[in-house]
C-alpha cells in the first residue's frame, strides 16, 4: 500500500549507492522530475542519496523505475544499491535538509551563490542569495552552474541583452544573476505558483525587484514583446517543444541559452533548433550537462 501524502504534498527517496554508480543515479533523479537531490557522506557509511519529489508524483512509478534502473547497473557488474525507499516529507524535513548541504558556491569567473543563512566574504564576486525553497536552483547542480556560466558570458558582451526572459525560472536564481550582471528588464516565469511565490522572495531579497517581474503562465504559450535573450534551463523534451516557439520570443539576432540537457542529449537538442533558424554559438558542459548557447539568424541570413 503506497504511503499518504503528507499535508505538504512532497515525496522522499532514498538509496544507498556507491561511487562508481552515484552520478548515474543522480542524473535518473533529475531525468525522473526531481525538485532536488542531495548526495550525503559519512565516515564508514555508504554514500546516500536524497531526491525530492512533487506530491503528484506516483511513489510506486518512482519506485519501480529506480529499482528498474539499479537492477541493470548490477546486471553490468556494478555495485549495489541498497532500496530505494519512498516516504511522506513534512516541511521540517524539506528545510533541514537543505540547511544541512547548501552552502556557498563560486560559479563562473564572478558569481557567488549563498543561501540566506549563511554570510561570509564575497571576495569581489556577485552574490545571488537564494533561498531553494521546494524549487530547483541553487547554483550547485551542473545544469544551473552551466546557465549561469554562459549568462556571465553573454552580459560581460559589448552588445549585453537588455531584456531578458527567463523560462521555468524555479528559484529565481538566472532571472536575478540576469538584473545583478546589468540587464535593465528580465521577467520570470514558472508553471507552479509556490516557485513563482519563492521567485518573488528571492528578488526581493536581492534588491532587483525594479528590474525582475515574475509571472505564473506557460513557458511554451506566451504573449510576450520579443528579447534580446532568453534562458531556459528545462530537460531535454521541453527543449524539444520550445525550439519551434522560441524565435517569436526573440528579436532577430537574439539568443537562447538552452540548460538542462544531459551530455549524451544534446546533439538532438542542437539538431531541433537548428531546424528551426538557430546557430549554436557555444557550450558548456558540467557534471554530465550541457548548456547550449544559440542565436536566432536574423531573418535574411535564413534559407
Amino acid at each position: 500500500m503506497a504511503p499518504a501524502a503528507p499535508p505538504s504534498g512532497y515525496w522522499q527517496l532514498s538509496l544507498t549507492t556507491a561511487a562508481d554508480t552515484a552520478e548515474g543515479l543522480v542524473n535518473l533523479m533529475w531525468e525522473l522530475g526531481a525538485l532536488g537531490v542531495i548526495e550525503e557522506e559519512e565516515r564508514g557509511r555508504p554514500p546516500r542519496l536524497r531526491a525530492f519529489f512533487a506530491g503528484t508524483a506516483s511513489p510506486e512509478a518512482l519506485d519501480a523505475r529506480v529499482r528498474e534502473y539499479t537492477d541493470g547497473l548490477r546486471a553490468l557488474g556494478f555495485s549495489r544499491a541498497a532500496g530505494p525507499t519512498v516516504s511522506a516529507l513534512d516541511d521540517e524535513g524539506w528545510a533541514d535538509a537543505w540547511r544541512c548541504h547548501f552552502r556557498p558556491v563560486a560559479v563562473g569567473r564572478a558569481l557567488l551563490v549563498v543561501p540566506p543563512w549563511e554570510e561570509g566574504p564575497a571576495n569581489g564576486r556577485t552574490v545571488l542569495t537564494i533561498e531553494p525553497g521546494r524549487a530547483f536552483g541553487t547554483g550547485h547542480h551542473g545544469s544551473t552552474a552551466g546557465c549561469l556560466e554562459a549568462l556571465e558570458s553573454i552580459m560581460t558582451r559589448a552588445d549585453a541583452p537588455r531584456r531578458v526572459l527567463d523560462l521555468g525560472t524555479g528559484s529565481g536564481i538566472l532571472a536575478i544573476a540576469a538584473a545583478r550582471l546589468g540587464a535593465p528588464a528580465v521577467l520570470a516565469v514558472d508553471d507552479d505558483p509556490d516557485a513563482v511565490a519563492l521567485a518573488l522572495a528571492n528578488v526581493a531579497r536581492n534588491h532587483v525587484a525594479e528590474r525582475v517581474r515574475c509571472v505564473l503562465g506557460d513557458a511554451l504559450d506566451l504573449q510576450v514583446p520579443p528579447v534580446e535573450l532568453v534562458m531556459a534551463n528545462l530537460l531535454t523534451a521541453a527543449h524539444l517543444r520550445l525550439a519551434p516557439r522560441a524565435a517569436r520570443y526573440l528579436v532577430p539576432g537574439g539568443t537562447v541559452v538552452a540548460g538542462g540537457i544531459l551530455d549524451a542529449e544534446r546533439f538532438a537538442v542542437r539538431s531541433a533548433f537548428e531546424t528551426h533558424g538557430f546557430e549554436q554559438r557555444a557550450t558548456v558542459s558540467r557534471d554530465g550537462w550541457t548548456t547550449l548557447e544559440l542565436r536566432c539568424a536574423p531573418l535574411r541570413d535564413r534559407a
